[in-house]
């Protein structure tokens, strides 16, 4: 089942690139904090390369200057997650998490089947917004599009 407002955000461990590889579980990241979280079908893909993350990191201040931690998410390993962050000159501070396995992807209910393009079980392009690890705005892409889970639909729904 999808993952709705209010829900928790399932305990997870992800995998980063701080000085080797890192293992964070969820509760860390989200609790205690405001999290916008955004994910990708995939690393170095056309739309997430050439829209999705790109204005994650042109809008990072703005996210930052409202108290919002931000992290991108896909199904790659955190070799791929950090060699991207790289590419796109991600800021210091907004988190490469790599979900390897799928399994958040998969404890969310957001993954889908890109076995037709070679890929497997990936990530549906989506963002969330938790406060203390509870989802308060959720916004899912159909598949194809690129419209509701944008940096700029995301500053336009957080509170305050």
């Amino acid at each position: 089942m999808t993952i709705q407002i209010g829900d928790r955000i399932p305990e997870v461990v992800l995998k980063y690139i701080d000085d080797g590889v890192q293992a964070v579980d969820t509760p860390t990241l989200f609790e205690d904090r405001k999290v916008v979280l955004f994910a990708v079908p995939g690393a170095f893909t056309p739309t997430c390369s050439e829209r999705h993350l790109p204005g994650f990191v042109e809008h990072f201040a703005q996210f930052r200057e409202r108290g919002v931690d931000v992290f991108c998410m896909a199904v790659n390993d955190p070799f791929v997650m950090q060699a991207w962050g790289e590419s796109q000159h991600v800021p210091a501070g907004l988190r490469m998490l790599s979900d390897g396995n799928a399994d958040l992807t998969r404890a969310l209910g957001l993954e889908m089947d890109a076995s037709g393009y070679g890929m497997g079980v990936r990530c549906k392009r989506f963002a969330l917004y938790a406060e203390d690890g509870i989802v308060k705005q959720l916004f899912v892409e159909a598949p194809g599009e690129f419209r509701v889970s944008s940096a700029e639909n995301m500053l336009a729904h957080l509170p305050g």
